[in-house]
């Protein structure tokens, strides 16, 4: 069947719409079940669906790797398409933390009640979901064209890291982001929430009459997803530089990402606990991009030994950046 055989981005046209099948399966049943009713997610519910969609992450990534290994779907090696597939899941879902301190300070500048958080963020991952897809259909098909891509990759990562090791953070300052400056001029938007709505009907301040406007929820989820493209400039050169198959790049992102916005609310309590995490993220980033100089130099890096030093890196900053900050008094979540 043409289905079947079809292509896309060097993988046949099924595994793509499954892939997204499971996604939206996944979406439908967290938004119609698990969260049919606005309430506020404790920590513990959160920690248990963070868990439920790392497990099925990990799942999927076994069936990837058992796919590869078969050789039916493609030559490459089975070993290493699973290892680069959990490389890339760790790396995505480290560096996912940094967004969780913006996605609160979002949330927090717009009033958003907890209760009405998750759907926020469970809504964004279709924005996620297309957003990511162009950046790393873009980002294969340069790679393809032109190889030398990939030392830019390799140099912007090991600049990246350098970067987060040497220059301090600073404040974020919602009010002054240009996104949320243009959608104020451009748009009519609400003073008001209107619980979970992202569009309601106001009257008119200057005729009367009943006009559709946007929420401050839904500005609240364009923010987000365009703090999360911002994030992805980082992510997705990191992953490329491990693997230049499209399809791992692409479920390693999304798979991460899932679980993320479960993990959200119990990170969000303890955010400031993972101060130190970013330094071991920076070396990550430099050890990935330095890799991609040496594989075209000297010759390919083991993937697992790639998957090791990552791991290795993700795990110490975490347990330091717990130690160190041990004493320290946590921040009420919004």
């Amino acid at each position: 069947m043409e289905f079947f055989s079809a292509e896309w981005l060097g993988k046949p046209l099924w595994m793509w719409k499954g892939f997204l099948a499971v996604v939206l399966v996944l979406l439908a049943f967290d938004l119609g079940v698990l969260n049919r009713r606005d309430k506020e997610m404790g920590i513990a519910q959160s920690l248990w669906l963070s868990a439920f969609y790392i497990g099925f992450a990990s799942l999927y990534g076994a069936g990837i790797w058992w796919a590869y290994e078969s050789g039916e779907l493609t030559t490459t090696d089975g070993s290493h398409a699973g290892v680069a597939y959990f490389t890339g899941f760790f790396i995505e879902k480290a560096l996912s933390i940094d967004n969780v301190f913006v996605i609160s300070l979002i949330f927090g500048y717009f009033a958003i009640p907890r209760m009405y958080q998750y759907r926020a963020l469970v809504w964004g991952i279709v924005g996620v979901i297309v957003l990511r897809g162009i950046m790393i259909a873009a980002g294969a098909a340069l790679v393809q064209q032109y190889a030398w891509v990939l030392y830019l990759f390799g140099a912007f990562l090991i600049a990246t890291g350098i970067k987060m090791l040497v220059v301090p953070e600073g404040e974020q300052d919602i009010s002054r982001n240009p996104v949320v400056k243009f959608m104020r001029r451009r748009m009519r938007v609400s003073d008001t929430l209107h619980g979970q709505k992202f569009f309601v009907k106001e009257a008119d301040a200057k005729t009367g009459k009943m006009v559709r406007v946007a929420t401050p929820l839904f500005l609240a989820l364009v923010v987000i997803n365009i703090a999360d493209l911002i994030f992805a400039v980082d992510s997705v050169p990191a992953i490329f530089a491990i693997t230049t198959d499209t399809f791992i790049v692409y479920t390693a992102n999304i798979m991460a990402i899932l679980g993320l916005r479960a993990l959200y609310f119990a990170l969000a309590a303890m955010v400031h606990r993972f101060h130190y995490l970013k330094y071991a993220l920076a070396l990550v980033l430099v050890f990935i991009g330095g890799k991609i100089f040496w594989n075209q130099i000297v010759g390919k890096v083991d993937p697992a030994i790639s998957l090791g030093v990552t791991l290795a890196l993700i795990t110490g900053g975490v347990l330091w950046s717990l130690w160190k900050t041990r004493k320290d008094t946590p921040i009420a979540a919004q």
